[in-house]
């Protein structure tokens, strides 16, 4: 199972980069960062029944395992380049397989970000990734450099997602003629979009920057705490 899950990511996120000296096949990966860059690194793990619902498609899980962490990286201002994956699996199921890879390949393609390594292994439902990308030398944005007179701003809609897992939770027991909203609810909770475009964009114009993940007023309160500022 777990070389046919590591080896089919492989085939789908195969991306033409040269800093990747040596990937998936060997013990470790072997990767050359390029020069006059600094390197950025973020994890997460998801958990079924605590971050998506059990059920949940395969390929809905395997976006949305690489989608949070890309959006950590969009925070900071970087752009990505290499994964790494862990994924325990209850039992053997080539269909999760397939649906995971085909999901997480979808989001890793645009970004050319390669899959360089990963592990299996049997126990609930679980999946970490780490994410590796770059930003010029100190242009990283991060959660401590917001002044007094700050503006604070917000990319996107707020509460899409947490829509969407209410919309999951309490289906309609008759068709309200909202079914066209609920499914976009549910898509932007299960497939959210990292907003590495904009991240890269903000390097050098932002004072501070954060993702948004436990809601407006708690992640601005991080970056509060870190500047040293309050916000009203």
């Amino acid at each position: 199972m777990e070389f046919r899950l590591i080896e089919r990511l492989r085939e789908l996120t195969a991306q033409p980069r040269d800093d990747v000296r040596i990937g998936i096949g060997d013990d470790a990966a072997v990767l050359a960062p390029p020069p006059g860059k600094e390197l950025v690194v973020a994890i997460d793990t998801l958990v079924e029944g605590v971050h998506f619902p059990p059920g949940t498609a395969a390929a809905d899980i395997g976006w949305k395992a690489l989608a949070v962490n890309l959006s950590d990286l969009a925070a900071m201002g970087a752009s990505p380049a290499w994964a790494l994956l862990a994924l325990t699996l209850p039992s053997a199921d080539a269909a999760f397989v397939e649906g995971f890879a085909e999901g997480f390949a979808k989001l890793a393609q645009p970004h050319r970000l390669a899959l360089v390594g990963g592990d299996t292994t049997r126990g609930p439902l679980t999946i970490s990734v780490a994410v590796h990308g770059f930003v010029p030398p100190g242009q990283a944005l991060t959660r401590a450099g917001a002044r007094v007179g700050d503006a604070v701003l917000v990319t996107g809609t707020l509460g899409d997602a947490a829509a969407g897992l209410h919309a999951l939770q309490h289906p309609p027991r008759d068709d309200d003629g909202r079914a066209g909203l609920r499914g976009f609810l549910i898509e932007r909770f299960n497939r959210p979009t990292p907003r590495l475009a904009v991240g890269t964009a903000l390097r050098g114009q932002a004072t501070a920057c954060v993702d948004v993940s436990d809601g407006l007023l708690a992640d601005l309160g991080h970056i509060c705490v870190a500047s040293g500022v309050a916000a009203e």
